[in-house]
Formats: structure tokens, C-alpha cells, sequence
């Protein structure tokens, strides 16, 4: 469904929820949920404000639409691909995951700021168990360790955009020069069993620290015989 935009001349263009939520994204990347507006949505794609609530009944509605959409947008395919081992698959997720969402850290505040009960986000839930259950999980293991996983991809990615700069999009070998920089001013006094790893620690929104968190949890995860 489409609804016409305003009266011009020529041929009239036509708005679609897409279109609505692409609006909206814009305004998500350039400065968060807060910065989202229904009038802003309308203003960039050049409709009245009402015209918006044709398919969002509210500014709540569409943040939900935009978590529905960040969900459905990430690729599944080596995720469902049962030719490829178990753990291999939920790191292809994470992975994907990350990657889509550090792109867009606004994305990360609105999945976390709300239950997460979409049809995309239960997909995800229900692929998460499915890739669990081909490993030798029992059902109610299956639900728990897809929890689990849940928690650790989303709380780390959260962590992660928390500390970047955005504008700059800095490589992950500034992040870890940066980190670095930071803690070598720590006093060894103070904090002597930060300062004995900080090597280890300025790689902590790296994707290698990501996949060692996510590795151990899955050898904990492994179903026993």
C-alpha cells in the first residue's frame, strides 16, 4: 500500500512503510531513538505528519518496526546451512550481528530497550534452537542456551558501540591503539591486574576478544554424551 505525497506537480511519487522506515533509520543514525520524530519522518520524505500514522500509529511503533526490520535484515544463510557445524552456524550469526549493528549503534539501544517479540525476533529465537537441537540439545536446553547466546551477542555488541566514535568509524586497529593509549596512563599501583594485561585488554571491541567470549560459551554450551 501506498499513500500519495502531497500535491505537486507532474506525476505524484508514492510513500511506503519502507520508505517511512528508511526516513527513520536516518534519523536513528545521525542521532539515536531520541533523535526520531514523526514530524522529521514526514518532513524527509515529504509528507504531512498524519500521513505517517496511515501505517505507524505512533513514534513507539516505528522504533518497533525499525528493531522488526534490523532483525529480518540479517542473513541467515550460513546461520540455517545444516552441511556446516553447529558452532560454526552461531558464530556466522554473531558475527552478522555485530557487524550490522555497530554500522547502526542507535539499532543496538532500541533491541535492548524493549521485549524483543516481533515475528523476526522469534524467527531469530527459534533458529537459534533449531541450530542448538541439531547439536544433541534436549528442548528446554535448547531454549536456555539460545537465551544465553542472546544475552552475550547483544550485551557485548552493546558494550561495543558504547565506546566508539561513530563519526570517525575508527578500524579496529585504532580502537586498538586508542584502548591502548588509554589504559597505559592506569596506575600499576592502583590497578595492578589491569595494568599486567592491558595488551589484552585494548582489544576488547575486537572481533577476536568477540569470538573468544563466544567460543567459551559454546564449549560450555556442548551437549554431553
Amino acid at each position: 500500500m501506498a499513500i500519495p505525497i502531497g500535491r505537486r506537480t507532474g506525476r505524484p511519487r508514492a510513500v511506503t512503510e519502507h520508505a517511512i522506515l528508511d526516513a527513520a533509520l536516518s534519523q536513528l543514525d545521525a542521532g539515536g531513538a531520541t533523535a526520531v520524530s514523526i514530524r522529521g519522518i514526514a518532513a524527509q520524505v515529504g509528507i504531512a505528519p498524519n500521513a505517517v500514522y496511515t501505517y505507524f500509529p505512533s513514534k513507539a511503533a516505528v522504533l518497533r518496526a525499525l528493531v522488526e526490520r534490523f532483525l529480518g535484515d540479517v542473513n541467515h544463510d550460513r546461520f540455517v546451512d545444516r552441511r556446516l557445524p553447529w558452532r560454526q552456524r552461531v558464530e556466522a550469526l554473531g558475527l552478522e550481528l555485530r557487524t550490522h549493528l555497530v554500522a547502526h549503534p542507535g539499532a543496538v539501544h532500541l533491541i535492548l530497550g524493549g521485549p524483543m517479540d516481533g515475528p523476526n525476533a522469534l524467527a531469530l529465537r527459534e533458529s537459534l534452537s533449531e541450530v542448538l537441537a541439531d547439536a544433541g540439545s534436549t528442548p528446554d536446553d535448547a531454549a536456555r542456551a539460545s537465551y544465553v547466546l542472546l544475552v552475550y551477542i547483544f550485551g557485548a555488541i552493546a558494550l561495543e558501540v558504547a565506546e566508539l566514535d561513530h563519526h570517525t568509524a575508527p578500524t579496529e586497529a585504532d580502537r586498538v591503539t586508542d584502548r591502548r593509549a588509554a589504559l597505559d596512563i592506569i596506575s600499576a599501583k592502583t590497578y595492578p591486574r589491569t595494568t599486567e594485561a592491558v595488551g589484552t585488554m585494548a582489544k576488547d571491541l575486537t572481533t577476536e576478544q568477540f569470538l573468544w567470549g563466544l567460543t567459551r560459551i559454546l564449549n560450555g554450551l556442548q551437549p554431553q554424551p
